[in-house]
């Protein structure tokens, strides 16, 4: 439960925090803008996540929710705070079938030893088991399920740019691809989920909440064009190295999970780099 004593409803927020915030949401409008979200339809939905927030998570121990506090604690007049919590539905993070396969699928092909070669990098894969085997983007696929077909896989994975073909039509994995290079439903999800689980941990540490997350940058202001493009190399790098190194580690933990009774959790750890002419 967040602390409501923190700041007092209708005080004047923090001059740094509303700096902080018209920052945050500068390219999320700049999206919803080219997106046609028009104000209004951004207000509508605002009224209800203010709704949904401090009623889960800013209750008074022993006491229900009325609409008069909630009204309070949020702005949202009385008769909306009404009509928003009659007509709540259950917030879902719809994962589309993409992502929920092809997650599985890269993790596998980037640590399974039988898909990588000597140097620890994923192999090329023939299409078919009768051209490769085990060691196929058939064999792949089966190793992770076996109701669905190869071939609509690959098509799908081509849409999206996370394989290629090489010039003997074996699939390649496009070790960039942690998010489709194409496909808006497929990157829409992933802005959801990363930029969400980005600002939750950061949220957290302002909130002074525990446990403390990993929220760490590394920013500099006087670089000349061609030093940003080496950087954006390096970055780019050591952060495949990271997630790779993670992902190894996570699913080995995950396999040993299986028979703990202890409850279930959900991590998410993720690089970014950005650049833009200084101010």
């Amino acid at each position: 439960m967040a602390d409501t004593a923190a700041h007092a409803p209708g005080a004047t927020p923090p001059p740094a925090l509303v700096r902080a915030l018209r920052r945050v949401l500068r390219p999320l409008v700049r999206l919803m803008l080219a997106h046609g979200v028009t104000f209004p339809f951004l207000a509508e939905l605002l009224k209800g996540l203010f709704v949904q927030v401090a009623e889960r998570e800013f209750s008074l121990p022993g006491k229900a929710q009325t609409d008069s506090r909630l009204s309070l604690l949020t702005g949202v007049h009385r008769k909306d705070v009404r009509r928003l919590r009659r007509g709540a539905a259950a917030e879902t993070q719809a994962m589309p079938a993409t992502v929920s396969l092809g997650a599985q699928l890269v993790a596998a092909w980037l640590t399974a030893p039988r898909f990588l070669d000597r140097r620890g990098r994923p192999r090329p894969l023939p299409r078919t088991a009768s051209e490769g085997g085990g060691v196929s983007f058939e064999g792949l696929v089966a190793s992770v399920s076996t109701d669905i077909r190869a071939r609509a896989v690959l098509d799908e994975w081509l849409r999206l740019g996370i394989v290629r073909l090489d010039r003997t039509g074996r699939a390649c994995l496009n070790t960039e691809a942690f998010v489709p290079a194409r496909g808006f439903e497929e990157k829409a999800f992933y802005l959801g989920q990363n930029c969400h689980d980005h600002a939750a941990a950061a949220v957290s540490n302002l909130l002074a909440e525990a446990p403390r997350f990993l929220e760490r940058s590394v920013h500099y202001d006087a670089l000349s064009p061609s030093s940003v493009e080496a950087l954006a190399r390096d970055a780019a790098r050591a952060g495949m190295a990271a997630l790779k190194t993670l992902n190894r580690r996570a699913m080995t933990l995950e396999r040993s999970d299986v028979a703990s009774p202890a409850p279930r959790q959900r991590i998410n750890f993720g690089v970014y780099f950005y650049s833009e002419p200084a101010k």
